[in-house]
């Protein structure tokens, strides 16, 4: 599918930015969830425009952003004393830029869904070949014969959830516009407030970190299949259908309907074994849950996640009011003090990792302001990630804040089946 796709012509070569002042040079800890396995990749973000800003302002103002986000601009590395952990060098190597231009329009790049193609991820993301020493931070601009640009951003997310890479994201975009203000908050770089205690302390079950020994393994399963991205707007009137078969009884929110309607036709596309026990992870934020609560400006990794548990048969039988309420009392259960301390303490006492054999992991991005990031020529056409392979995503829906966009990847031959469920299958 690629040889369909345009061109993208790299003007120059990749430039490493750096603060535009001197920084501190130290080591910066990680917290044990930023050194969670599943957490060691970039994630994209791509934000369309219809007006393009100049590379040299944008690379003006980046410089000037990482002076205050200094450990972006620095590398993540493997402690000497734990290899098996990972800390930041704040060394102000600085973060990659890339800039690109294609004979396409925005409009073309819109049009049926053309910017789900997964081919797109080796124009639009400049491939780093070295294993180590990669930026945590890399961006590539790619200019457009309209005068539109696509902007893709990815965050290493150790160092960053998607809480804290929109509130890097947004102070950038801010001193872009400012460059001789101050950020309104300070970014918080300290993950020390993270630490285990001492004594450790363990006194509640984690059930996201427990294994399953089964006969069925997802992952491999999925990694055999070819897989093929979904994006579908999920419409006010949809969403009010499914939280009318919780009410008057259950309230729940939009997301708790929506995740409920999503697991529930994810696996039954999947037409798994109906014995198979699976979990559904959500990160939840854990910021005003933990004492004393995480301050405004931290951008690490201030989430713990929900797991519910089940077996696909209840799953695929039950009625929504049932799946939501699993749900809710999942998220419940982590808004605590005590838990997020107990998550901490048993990574740190039996270096466990979450278990993904059964798992979907759903993650909403609709309140993380995104879809509002203004680098001086408007907010952006169309945001979301270029194809979620490992996570369900939900994204706004630019042209309409009552609705959503669910974004997942799903193997190609049940493509049509999950997304007929997911349009029409409601229970």
């Amino acid at each position: 599918m690629s040889d369909e796709l345009p061109v993208c012509v790299h003007k120059s070569q990749p430039v490493l930015i750096c603060p535009e002042k001197p920084t501190p040079k130290c080591s910066l800890y990680l917290s044990n969830i930023d050194n969670l396995d599943f957490l060691r990749y970039h994630y994209e973000l791509l934000c369309v425009y219809r007006k393009s800003t100049p590379i040299e302002d944008l690379k003006s103002s980046l410089s000037k952003i990482l002076f205050h986000y200094y450990p972006l601009a620095g590398r993540v590395r493997n402690c000497a004393d734990d290899e098996d952990r990972l800390e930041v060098d704040c060394n102000g190597k600085g973060a990659l830029l890339v800039e690109g231009f294609m004979d396409f329009t925005v409009d073309e790049f819109l049009k049926d869904s053309t910017w789900l193609n997964t081919a797109w991820k080796d124009k639009l993301l400049f491939k780093v070949e070295a294993q180590s020493d990669i930026p945590p931070l890399m961006i590539q601009v790619t200019y457009l014969s309209c005068g539109g640009m696509l902007m893709c951003i990815t965050i290493y997310h150790c160092m960053a959830d998607g809480v804290g890479g929109s509130k890097f994201l947004h102070d950038w975009a801010y001193i872009h516009a400012n460059p001789n203000m101050d950020l309104p908050v300070p970014p918080i770089h300290n993950r020390e407030m993270l630490k285990p205690r001492n004594p450790l302390q363990v006194p509640l079950d984690h059930p996201e970190f427990t294994d399953i020994t089964q006969d069925f393994d997802i992952p491999t399963y999925l990694q055999s299949q070819t897989l093929a991205p979904s994006c579908l707007t999920i419409t006010q009137s949809h969403i009010q259908h499914l939280k009318n078969s919780c009410e008057p009884s259950l309230e729940c929110t939009t997301f708790e309907a929506l995740a409920s309607h999503v697991w529930h036709c994810y696996i039954k596309a999947l037409n798994l074994p109906s014995s198979l026990k699976i979990k559904l992870f959500i990160p939840t934020i854990m910021k005003t849950s933990i004492e004393p609560n995480l301050p405004k400006g931290y951008y690490g990794n201030g989430f713990v996640l929900a797991c519910v548990e089940t077996t696909v048969e209840k799953l695929v039988t039950a009625k929504t009011n049932h799946i939501v309420e699993l749900i809710q009392n999942a998220k419940r259960r982590v808004r605590s003090n005590d838990y997020v301390r107990s998550v901490i303490d048993i990574i740190e006492e039996k270096k466990v990792q979450p278990v993904m054999s059964t798992t979907l992991v759903i993650s909403d991005w609709r309140m993380l302001g995104f879809h509002e990031l203004d680098f001086g020529e408007g907010k952006p056409l169309h945001m979301s990630q270029l194809a979620s392979e490992a996570w369900c995503v939900f994204v706004p829906s630019i042209s309409d804040n009552n609705t959503a966009k669910v974004l997942v990847s799903v193997p190609k031959n049940i493509l049509h089946k999950f997304e007929y469920y997911m349009m029409n299958d409601f229970i």
